[in-house]
C-alpha cells in the first residue's frame, strides 16, 4: 500500500504519525512546504518519497504533482492530520478517486456552523448558535441567542480568535478584534467543565476511545497568563459521570458518517449532568494529548492510528493503567529564561510518576504564550488514581516557576 501523506514533518506530533505509517509496512510518500533536509528526522526515516512544494494551498499545482505520484506510484490513500489540511486531502481524494473523506464531508469537521447544524438535525444538544460574517450580523445573532455567549471562527482550531461576551458593551468591544476573521459562529456559553472524546476508527467501527479533561476549560487557560493549564486523559472513560458525554461522541460520529481516522470532540457537563457538544474535529488533538493517551495505556496509537486507517484493525491490546496529566508552564517576565525553581525537589517528591519533562533551556528565548498552548514547556505525570494524579499536577502548576527577564 503506498500512503501520500500531507505535511509528513508540521506540525509537532505529523513526524510521529508519519513513523506511524512506516511501522505498519505501509509505503509513505510525502507531501510538503518543508525542505526535506529540514524535516525532523523521524520524518525523514519514515518516508520512501518526498516531494517539496512551494505552497500546499495552490489547488491546481498540487493537484497536479499528486497526478504525477499517483502515476508514478500509484497512491491507494491521502492522509493529513493538521487541521488547515483536512479539506486539502479531501479534495485530492476526489480527484484522484480514492477512499476516505470527500470534501462535503469534510467540511462538516471544518465549517462550525455546518457541524452542529447537522447534529440539531441528529437531536444532539448542542449550544444555540448562528453563523456572522459581519459586525451587524453578530449582534443581531447575539440579540437572538443572549448573553453571555462564545464567538469563534467558523473554520478555527483550538481556542485562538476565542472570546466570551457577556453583554452588549463586550460584544461591542470584542468586535473589532474578529475584524481578520472572514466568518464567526455566535454560540450560546455553556458554564461546565469541559471534556474531549477522541477517537481511532476504522470502518464505521471505534476501535479505541480516550476521555480527557481540560483543568481549567481552555477559554479560560488561553486568558489567563499566571494559570499553568492541565490536560487529564482519564483512566476510567467508563464512570458514570462521564456516560452522557462518551454516548453522545458516538451519535456524533455516526451522525457524521465518520469512518475511518482519528477525532477529537470536545464537550460540557454542567452542573446538572448535562452533556452539551463543543465541536470536533477530523484529526487527533494536539498540545501532547495524543503522548498522554500513550502513556495512560503504554500503547502506541501513532501506529495505531496507521493500522486502523491502513488495515482497518487495531491489533495492539489497550489497557488503561493510568490517568495521565500535562502541565504547562509559562514563565513570568519577558525576555529570555534566566531561572526554573523547583523542579528539583518536585523530581524528588514525584520521581516515579514523571514521565516526561520538557522545558526550555535556560538562555532560550520565552515563548508568546497567547499563541502556543505548550508555552515555555510542560511535564507530564501519571498515577493509577485520579486524585492522586490532580495533586501531583496542581503541585507542578504552583511550586515549579519559570523566570524570564
Amino acid at each position: 500500500m503506498n500512503v501520500l501523506m500531507i505535511s509528513p514533518g508540521f506540525p509537532g506530533e505529523m513526524p510521529h504519525f508519519t513513523r506511524g505509517l512506516a511501522a505498519v509496512g505501509v509505503h509513505v510518500i510525502g507531501l510538503g512546504e518543508q525542505p526535506q533536509a529540514q524535516l525532523p528526522e523521524t520524518a525523514r526515516a519514515a518516508l520512501d518519497h518526498y516531494v517539496q512544494v512551494d505552497s500546499l494551498w495552490d489547488d491546481g499545482s498540487l493537484l497536479a504533482e499528486a497526478r504525477r505520484l499517483q502515476s508514478r506510484f500509484g497512491i491507494d490513500r491521502v492522509e493529513c492530520l493538521w487541521e488547515p489540511g483536512i479539506i486539502l486531502a479531501a479534495r485530492l481524494r476526489q480527484a484522484l478517486e480514492l477512499p476516505g473523506m470527500g470534501v462535503e464531508q469534510a467540511t462538516l469537521f471544518r465549517d462550525k456552523e455546518k457541524m452542529k447544524l447537522a447534529l440539531d438535525r441528529a437531536g444532539i444538544r448542542t449550544p444555540h448558535h448562528a453563523r456572522a460574517a459581519t459586525q451587524s450580523e453578530c449582534r443581531e445573532a447575539a440579540e437572538r441567542i443572549g448573553y453571555p455567549l462564545i464567538l469563534k471562527p467558523i473554520a478555527g482550531a483550538g481556542s485562538a480568535d476565542t472570546h466570551r461576551v457577556n453583554d452588549e458593551s463586550e460584544l461591542e468591544r470584542t468586535l473589532p478584534l474578529l475584524t481578520h476573521v472572514r466568518e464567526i459562529s455566535v454560540e450560546e456559553f455553556i458554564e461546565g467543565e469541559e471534556f474531549t472524546f477522541d477517537t481511532i476508527c476504522a470502518e464505521g467501527r471505534i476501535l479505541y476511545h480516550n476521555v480527557a479533561w481540560y483543568r481549567p476549560r481552555p477559554l479560560i487557560g488561553r486568558t489567563v497568563e499566571w494559570i499553568s493549564p492541565q490536560t487529564v486523559s482519564l483512566r476510567h472513560p467508563e464512570a458514570p459521570e462521564l456516560a452522557s458525554g462518551v454516548e453522545m461522541g458516538r451519535r456524533v460520529l455516526a451522525a457524521l458518517e465518520f469512518r475511518s481516522g482519528f477525532t477529537h470532540m470536545e464537550w460540557f457537563r454542567t452542573a446538572g449532568g448535562e452533556a452539551v457538544f463543543g465541536e470536533i474535529a477530523a484529526r487527533p488533538p494536539g498540545a501532547r494529548s495524543v503522548d498522554l493517551m500513550n502513556y495512560a495505556c503504554d500503547f502506541d496509537s501513532y501506529s495505531g492510528w496507521a493500522e486502523a486507517v491502513c488495515h482497518g484493525r487495531l491489533s495492539q491490546t489497550v489497557v488503561r493503567r493510568f490517568n495521565s496529566a500535562v502541565v504547562f508552564k509559562r514563565a513570568r517576565g519577558s525576555g529570555r529564561i534566566r531561572h526554573i525553581v523547583g523542579l528539583e525537589r518536585l523530581v524528588a517528591r514525584f520521581r516515579p510518576h514523571i514521565v516526561c519533562i520538557d522545558l526550555l533551556p535556560i538562555g532560550a528565548a520565552r515563548r508568546d504564550w497567547k499563541q502556543t498552548l505548550i508555552s515555555d514547556g510542560y511535564l507530564i505525570l501519571r498515577h493509577e488514581d485520579l486524585q492522586a494524579t490532580l495533586e501531583m499536577a496542581d503541585r507542578v502548576g504552583t511550586d515549579l516557576q519559570i523566570e524570564a527577564g
